[in-house]
């Protein structure tokens, strides 16, 4: 299995790019960031910076959307950092909720995200699609490999990702949740006449290694309050009774009381204090090494392909360290 992480696009980018560098020489093999350029710094400016620090990691958005990024850009953009660096990007993409919000706009339809995807993975291979009726192709791009993995909680978001994906993101490491979802996703893609062994899965959450478990849930809380965010969606279009998703994720967020951008993904943030320790233990991996070895190789025998770690704490350094010391060696 392995090992990724993920990092927000905070000033100076130059220090993005030293985690990059960390964390290749820890043995890390992804080093993903959000995309929400309003918040954060803009994210492929930095991969452009960070492959060039760097010999084999790879780099790409966790998650980039098709509203504020044009499809035929962002699948240039890959493919040229792949012919600067040799194919070492991944993009990972959903329907959008920051970049967007903070704008005023909203997500992006089902129809429109399945679309980009193949738009963007064809394009970025160098082949020949169809984008708004025009028929398109970057001649230059044919020795480019790009996969598109979809982010996706929803029944319907579940089905496109094993329809079109090549790969899945998961953005909570709870094993019977994963479960669940990998089910759904692998049997969108028998549906739709697709080998679901081909698709990768990614697991993405919180981890944090250290001894005061009180502590790491407090700089950890903060994703349930992002996970619930994006549940709090499917609740308000398919109801929070019905199976669209399990209902461990669709009663904790009963309490939800809206949701604050300008602190999103930050530990300590305002509005995240109805997440209960059960979820944030349930979401994220804390504890001693030994905890987390437990946690990830239940998540592997589940076919989880790579788990990434948001660092995204005050622990960073030390994570890092016991990640590339005794985890990463442990699933190698």
């Amino acid at each position: 299995m392995d090992i990724g992480v993920v990092l927000q696009n905070d000033p100076p980018a130059l220090e993005v790019v030293e985690w990059a560098k960390k964390a290749e020489a820890a043995g890390f093999s992804h080093f993903w960031t959000f995309d929400s350029h309003v918040l954060w710094q803009e994210p492929f400016v930095v991969y452009s910076a960070i492959l060039a620090a760097t010999e084999r990691i790879v780099v790409g958005p966790m998650v980039t959307n098709p509203g504020t990024r044009d499809w035929t850009v962002l699948a240039s953009t890959f493919a040229t950092l792949n012919e600067m660096y040799g194919n070492r990007t991944v993009c990972g993409i959903g329907r959008g909720d920051s970049a967007l919000r903070v704008l005023g706009l909203t997500p992006q339809t089902l129809g429109q995200l399945r679309e980009s995807v193949l738009a963007i993975k064809g394009l970025g291979n160098g082949e020949k699609v169809t984008v708004r009726g025009q028929e398109l192709q970057l001649a230059w791009a044919a020795d480019s490999r790009l996969e598109v993995w979809v982010a996706a909680y929803g029944p319907k978001a579940l089905a496109i990702t094993g329809e079109v994906g090549d790969g899945y993101i998961l953005q909570l490491a709870d094993p019977d949740i994963a479960e669940w979802m990998i089910k759904a996703v692998k049997a969108a893609a028998v549906k739709a006449g697709r080998d679901p062994d081909a698709i990768k899965f990614c697991v993405a959450a919180p981890a944090y290694v250290g001894d005061d478990l009180t502590h790491q849930r407090e700089q950890t809380r903060w994703f349930g309050g992002m996970v619930g965010n994006h549940i709090a969606d499917i609740v308000a279009r398919y109801g929070g009774d019905g199976g669209a998703v399990p209902q461990a994720l669709t009663d904790y967020i009963k309490a939800r009381q809206g949701y604050d951008y300008s602190e999103h993904g930050r530990a300590g943030n305002s509005h995240t204090t109805f997440v209960p320790d059960g979820i944030v233990d349930r979401f994220c991996v804390l504890g001693p090494v030994e905890s987390h070895v437990k946690k990830l190789t239940e998540l592997r025998e589940l076919g989880v392909d790579q788990f990434s770690v948001y660092l995204q704490h005050d622990g960073k350094e030390q994570t890092l360290a016991a990640y590339g010391e005794q985890i990463i060696p442990a699933f190698s």
